[in-house]
């Protein structure tokens, strides 16, 4: 079955954010399906970090509508957003280096069992699911102990993603995630994306790379300025247009018009 039979997880309908006199977004529509991996194309300014941050519940949107699962909702924090089961893996990974891999895949979610009156951490359960679900994820740990800080940029990508899907992620946000990374470490995350597609859950990706977008997309959406372009499916644009219209070159009205109808 098509990602494109099944009716979006997320729906973004004229989204606006404004901070004070600033207009950070100026009406983003945007959807995610389940099992697609719906890019999200812009450059540096266009704004893209806003935009995550108000379909993650960072931020509320001035105006505009947030459906999920069919349902209009406002997430009152990223807390919200996370229960209901939208994941964010930002740049930063929010991951402490010293920590081994173990302890940052379940940071604030251990599993316990019980001595008598007490409640202790269940080590041996938290290693075994740990290396599992690395494993599920082409990454081979040497230990479950491994500190994060030895791990490559994309590994620690993976623990990020891992982790997201193993707490019953439906939508994974993923900001710039191969905008630090070797040719070997892009590829291995492209890798995990794919596989999380197949696992059916809805992979937003957000990338400045056209080159990296085409490789796992299903769909394009073009941000710049704070307004989405148009949304184009496989093969229904070239990456030159793609460029062009990040880049608000002289093609993106003619542009524009061509992608505007397209779901």
């Amino acid at each position: 079955m098509s990602s494109f039979d099944h009716d979006p997880v997320i729906e973004m309908t004229d989204i606006a954010k404004h901070f004070g006199p600033v207009i950070a977004l100026n009406g983003v529509s945007f959807d995610i399906r389940p099992a697609e991996v719906h890019c999200l194309l812009g450059d540096n300014g266009a704004g893209k970090s806003t935009f995550i941050k108000t379909m993650s519940g960072v931020h509320k949107q001035t105006s505009g509508k947030i459906l999920f699962e069919g349902k209009e909702m406002s997430f009152d924090s990223p807390r919200d957003a996370m229960e209901a089961g939208i994941a964010t893996v930002y740049q930063d990974l929010a991951m402490i280096p010293l920590m081994s891999v173990t302890r940052n895949f379940w940071m604030g979610r251990e599993p316990t069992k019980r001595f008598g009156p007490l409640r202790m951490i269940d080590f041996d359960k938290a290693n075994t699911v740990t290396m599992e679900e690395m494993r599920k994820m082409g990454i081979n740990l040497r230990s479950p102990d491994q500190a994060v800080g030895t791990l490559s940029g994309g590994e620690r990508q993976t623990v990020a993603i891992a982790r997201a899907v193993y707490f019953g992620a439906k939508v994974l946000i993923l900001d710039e995630p191969t905008s630090a990374l070797g040719v070997r470490q892009t590829a291995n995350v492209l890798s995990t994306i794919d596989k999380v597609r197949k696992k059916g859950i809805g992979v937003v990706f957000i990338t400045h790379n056209v080159r990296h977008a085409l490789a796992v997309g299903d769909r394009f959406t073009v941000l710049n300025r704070g307004k989405t372009l148009g949304t184009a499916q496989r093969g229904q644009i070239t990456p030159e247009e793609l460029q062009d219209m990040m880049a608000g070159g002289q093609d993106m009205v003619a542009l524009e018009g061509s992608l505007g109808g397209t779901v």
